[in-house]
């Protein structure tokens, strides 16, 4: 599987934010171009969009009755599976998530980002994906937002993963129906401890997410 661009950015919502970036751009022979950790101020968008959908027209893709699918605003418990509308590439599938773990990292895990992710304590929101669909996702990527007790925002926004701990994956090249594969968002908090994680891609899912809560 190719691994999903890293890049991070942590958006503090109630002071000046802040970005982190330690990217690997994609060079049109294939290969990797490894770039040093750079810092840059940002303004914060706690609400902006997940990279895991992409805009504009959609092609083909699944029909789904609203029976076939969780619904919007569904509570679960980490180890239950939800079956969700997802749209990649212009392409709309369907996806069965089912969040397995959500695992305490330690502020030293943090260290590739360099001195401005001091005081981040990472979480590993850990999770199967399975393509219930008749449409082919491949590449695709999945994304879930930690969330503290209560429901309430980090107020920190993460893309990327921290390798051996949290690995970020794509989807497989080749990603029909009944295919899975295992895959790891990173989010992070500065106070609380992250006990849940949202998926609230999509218009239906924007304002009633589908969450995920541990215990």
């Amino acid at each position: 599987m190719r691994k999903a661009r890293i890049a991070l950015t942590a958006v503090l919502v109630s002071t000046l934010g802040f970005g982190l970036t330690a990217c690997n751009g994609d060079s049109e022979d294939g290969a990797t171009e490894k770039e040093s950790p750079t810092a840059a101020a940002t303004a914060p968008s706690p609400d902006g969009g997940s990279p895991s959908a992409d805009g504009g027209d959609s092609e083909g893709g699944d029909t789904q009755p609203a029976g076939d699918v969780t619904a919007p605003g569904t509570g679960l418990k980490v180890g239950d599976k939800a079956v969700l509308p997802f749209e990649y590439a212009k392409k709309k599938g369907t996806l069965a998530i089912t969040v397995t773990a959500i695992d305490k990292g330690t502020e030293a895990d943090m260290s590739r980002f360099g001195e401005r992710a001091k005081g981040l304590t990472p979480y590993f929101i850990k999770m199967k994906v399975e393509n219930v669909g008749d449409t082919d996702l491949s590449r695709a990527y999945v994304q879930l937002r930690g969330l503290l007790d209560g429901g309430r925002s980090t107020g920190v926004s993460l893309i990327g993963d921290i390798p051996g701990k949290c690995d970020k994956e794509s989807a497989p090249a080749e990603f029909g129906k009944g295919v899975s594969y295992e895959t790891c968002s990173l989010a992070a908090s500065q106070s609380g401890d992250v006990t849940g994680a949202e998926f609230d891609d999509g218009d239906a899912y924007g304002d009633k997410p589908v969450v995920w809560t541990a215990g």
